[in-house]
């Protein structure tokens, strides 16, 4: 073989090579795109759930950037998000917006670059009810002293009755039936 020959086969070589990798990276590059799902969190925050395009679920640290824009013109951010503790991918910015109808844009950055916009409506955060006052009431002396309440001075006094009746009868019937009294 010449060089001329070699020189053809390892072109033919990089050639398939580079076709092969340049094949491969937009599958890469599509597993790697995120699906970012936005919502309110029902007060004046945010929720942001991130998972791979596929459907994986998140596996890595993703810093995602907020951006919003409010009512009468409002805007806010960029705002770095950090992943809440509540799961893999789940990302949430506590209270942060004021309340009204937000446009909200949440951005990935490469190699992840991904974008999700929402409308997110948020409230005023709620407390919860204050209870009704309850009436306090000192307790009750004479409470449970109906029929039958006080008969424990009087069963403990039959007792000693029945106990003393019976000492009494045992002494005198011990005298009596001692053969040496008589």
């Amino acid at each position: 073989m010449s060089v001329t020959g070699i020189r053809k086969v390892l072109a033919a070589v990089f050639a398939g090579l580079a076709l092969t990798l340049l094949s491969a990276a937009p599958a890469a590059a599509q597993a790697d795109k995120l699906k970012l799902t936005v919502a309110g969190d029902g007060a004046e925050g945010v929720t942001i759930q991130a998972t791979y395009a596929d459907g994986r679920r998140l596996d890595k640290v993703v810093r995602l950037v907020l951006t919003a824009t409010g009512p009468d013109g409002q805007r806010l951010g960029p705002v770095q998000l950090e992943p809440a503790p509540e799961g893999q991918g789940f990302y949430t910015t506590g209270p942060l917006l004021s309340a009204g109808s937000w446009r909200v844009k949440v951005n990935a950055p490469a190699p992840h670059q991904s974008e999700a916009t929402a409308t997110v409506q948020a409230r005023a955060a709620q407390s919860p009810p204050v209870p009704a006052p309850v009436a306090v009431t000192a307790p009750d002396r004479t409470a449970g002293r109906g029929a039958g309440a006080g008969w424990w001075p009087f069963a403990a006094a039959g007792l000693v009755l029945v106990a003393a009746a019976m000492g009494v009868a045992m002494l005198f019937g011990r005298r009596r039936t001692d053969p040496q009294n008589d």
